[in-house]
């Protein structure tokens, strides 16, 4: 039974989509990225020391780093959860395991330590320590380059 207009004939089917939905769901979904995005940046807030360091040219493999934050605990940008503080002894064997599955002993992962401006000392020393004892020949620390000032 076909449907009658009055003034048209028959009514046949909309063949047009109606994208309005789309759109709004499209919408949501940007503004949800806009607000998360920012939220998933990586790492642990520390406060860097400034140095006129030169920078470490870049390497092919990722370097394995550890953070030590102003509390004095330590971080792994390797581990499963790399936001989660760890323990030393648990920093110790996590590093061990990435620093002897490498496949040529020679070519090691390059070892960097990121140490907070306020933390002791002590726990930036602990931290290196804790990564030769894993097998790691050589660590560096990253630092914060200096603004320059234009001189006049």
């Amino acid at each position: 039974m076909a449907i009658l207009n009055h003034r048209n004939g028959p009514r046949r089917p909309m063949s047009d989509i109606n994208v309005v939905p789309f759109i709004d769901v499209m919408l949501v979904l940007l503004v949800i990225f806009m607000i998360t995005t920012p939220l998933l940046t990586q790492g642990v807030k520390i406060d860097l020391p400034k140095t006129d360091a030169k920078a470490i040219p870049p390497s092919q493999k990722e370097p394995l780093i550890v953070t030590v934050d102003a509390a004095g605990n330590y971080y792994l940008n390797t581990s499963d959860k790399p936001n989660q503080p760890i323990t030393a002894r648990t920093l110790n064997y996590l590093a061990s395991t990435q620093l002897t599955t490498g496949t040529n002993a020679e070519e090691q992962r390059p070892v960097l330590v990121r140490g907070d401006n306020n933390v002791n000392y002590g726990k930036i020393v602990e931290a290196m320590v804790l990564l030769q004892q894993a097998g790691a020949k050589t660590v560096g620390l990253i630092t914060q380059p200096t603004v320059a000032h234009p001189t006049n």
